[in-house]
């Protein structure tokens, strides 16, 4: 379990609860995504660090811009981060960053890769896609709701968002179906592993699904803390949220809390 404790990766910033609008508020969702050795955070003020020593020590890269940073992700040996006013940056290695034209002024919040897609999700119900990470797609997502997580499993992207929302697409985004989340409180996180999808929230909110984001059971948490990000590694589900809390679990359904060792709020979580 230290192993699973050693990578969780502390918000590097004093952060308040969120509400979802396109004004610039103090919320700062930072997330951290792995290539080899080297991680990327974001964050506040185009906030833009990277360690190439598991964690130990960063440096400060210029990202061009101001706008809040809210996730990055890697695929296609390129990182992509997103954020404040439709921002979108792409750097090959996480020094340089370039700007991309992504075709909204909408806060943008998540972002994920797989099946040879880019997909980023944000407020106004926007999702865009992309193969390279430099020519953007929007896609119709059908509702105007905040989303604000977006993962991919079992060939099957899935979306969560304030509302209770959730949305899934076979087909890399071009079609999406809204589904009964049984929940009206925001979800921020979701990830997927062992044939299950968790997505996590406010009230110390966890739903699964078995069935490829169809149907989603309500799990005790055991906490009614906000909870921001959720990753599976080593055979384990780890959620970080609100004042330092961290919960895991095996299965996602039985969760047991642990001791982070700081009040401060938690916002991502990634297992290398």
């Amino acid at each position: 379990m230290n192993k699973i404790l050693y990578i969780i990766l502390i918000s590097l910033f004093s952060l308040t609860i969120i509400s979802c609008s396109d004004e610039e508020e103090e919320y700062t969702a930072t997330s951290t995504t792995t290539t080899s050795v080297l991680y990327v955070a974001v964050g506040s003020g185009g906030t833009i660090l990277t360690s190439s020593d598991n964690g130990t020590t960063w440096t400060s890269r210029t990202s061009g811009t101001s706008k809040t940073l809210n996730n990055v992700t890697h695929g296609n040996s390129i990182f992509v981060t997103v954020g404040f006013g439709g921002t979108i940056l792409t750097s090959s290695d996480g020094t340089t960053w370039t700007s991309r034209t992504s075709g909204t002024t909408k806060r943008l919040w998540g972002v994920t890769y797989a099946n040879s897609t880019f997909m980023v999700v944000g407020n106004g119900g926007t999702i865009y896609t992309s193969s390279d990470g430099t020519t953007w797609t929007s896609m119709t997502s059908g509702i105007s709701n905040q989303l604000l997580g977006v993962t991919y499993g079992n060939s099957t992207f899935v979306t969560v968002g304030v509302s209770g929302t959730i949305l899934t697409s076979p087909d890399n985004g071009t079609t999406w179906t809204s589904k009964t989340s049984g929940t009206i409180y925001q979800l921020f996180g979701v990830t997927y592993a062992n044939s299950t999808f968790v997505t996590v929230g406010n009230s110390g909110t966890i739903l699964t699904s078995s069935d490829n984001g169809t149907t989603w059971d309500n799990r005790t948490s055991g906490t009614t803390n906000y909870l921001y990000g959720v990753t599976y590694g080593n055979s384990t589900f780890v959620t970080v949220g609100e004042s330092g809390t961290i919960l895991t679990s095996s299965d996602g359904t039985t969760w047991t809390s642990r001791t982070s060792g700081t009040t401060n709020n938690v916002w991502g979580v990634t297992y290398k």
